[in-house]
């Protein structure tokens, strides 16, 4: 991604420490959590932010192995203080607005509120990597902020999670949901659906073919 304001601390600690929206976000958090099957061992959350989505599917299997990639070096550390000690968990730099590097199979790759900072054209080229790299029957779920159908829309959606639009991140480049999932299609993931939806909050799903 790469986006300057990542490596601002007041953008971070802004982002790592707002309360708008974080209820409808809970919602699609326990919607991904159900994703998650039993048999997962290896997970893969790209843009990991503080590794919040790790350590919640960490609470349903405490017996995974967890690797989080992010582009930046603050909230890699935010992500290294929460898993300090825990071997559970590898931290990787890297600006997946780049090709993925070969960090083996996962049973699941997830993400959240991440992938829409990509351009589109990246978006795609993204989610092959996450197919080519996801075991059979594996899982790939992106909890993400989404085009809206039109402004107005846009703009309710900002005034019901209490967030003033001066606020709007500079790099969204935010997509519809039919888009995305005919991408995933496409690319040969199964069982592809939108899992649930608020407003511009979705969780896209799909799984690689058993």
């Amino acid at each position: 991604m790469g986006a300057s304001e990542w490596s601002d601390p007041a953008h971070v600690s802004h982002y790592l420490t707002r309360t708008a929206g974080v209820e409808r976000l809970a919602e699609g958090d326990r919607a991904l959590l159900e994703l998650i099957g039993p048999a997962t061992r290896r997970v893969l959350d790209l843009g990991t932010g503080d590794g919040r989505v790790l350590a919640l599917i960490a609470g349903k299997l405490p017996a995974i192995e967890g690797v989080g990639i992010d582009s930046s070096e603050l909230m890699l550390s935010a992500a290294a203080e929460r898993f300090a000690g825990d071997s559970r968990f590898t931290l990787r730099e890297h600006d997946f607005a780049q090709a993925l590097p070969d960090l083996g199979v996962f049973d699941a790759v997830v993400s959240c509120m991440a992938i829409h900072h990509l351009e589109h054209e990246r978006k795609r080229s993204l989610y092959a990597e996450v197919h080519a790299a996801l075991a059979p029957g594996g899982t790939f779920a992106n909890l993400e902020h989404v085009a809206s159908p039109t402004r107005r829309m846009h703009l309710d959606f900002f005034a019901a999670i209490s967030e003033p639009l001066q606020c709007e991140d500079p790099s969204d480049r935010l997509l519809d949901v039919a888009t995305q999932l005919g991408w995933l299609r496409e690319l040969g993931f199964v069982e592809v659906d939108c899992h649930w939806k608020w407003r511009e909050l979705a969780l896209l799903t799909g799984q690689s073919p058993p």
